[in-house]
């Protein structure tokens, strides 16, 4: 048998998913074109010019309900989607609203549970 069908030749590679507790990516998009909204499904019921979209990640995937939760409790924002198998939250509202919920969030997984904590960011 030649070198090249021997067993010692392959390299198996195995792949798993190791939920860490960190949130992601956290990001707000100030005054989005509002083709954004319908291309993502969403009902803004606001200004155009003083909206936002704010799209969150977050693992463990089932801690994105939590992130639902805080979003909703601390400001008037909108629950856009939340994914419990992927971890991502959307949520819409005033840019104000929509910064509050981040930062109620942030602040409550960075010194309640502990989790790492990536900087909001915004364009």
């Amino acid at each position: 048998m030649s070198d090249n069908f021997e067993m010692k030749d392959k390299m198996r590679i195995v792949q798993e998913l190791v939920p860490g507790r960190q949130i992601t990516l956290a990001h707000i998009i100030a005054n989005p074109d509002p083709v954004l909204y319908q291309k993502l499904g969403l009902d803004p019921k606001f200004d155009y010019e003083k909206a936002a979209i704010g799209v969150l990640t977050i693992s463990p995937a089932e801690t994105a309900v939590i992130t639902a939760d805080i979003a909703l409790k601390s400001s008037g924002a909108t629950l856009g989607f939340v994914d419990r198998f992927s971890g991502t939250l959307i949520i819409t509202g005033s840019v104000s609203e929509v910064e509050a919920s981040f930062n109620a969030i942030t602040e409550y997984f960075k010194n309640t549970l502990k989790f790492s904590v990536c900087e909001v960011t915004r364009t």
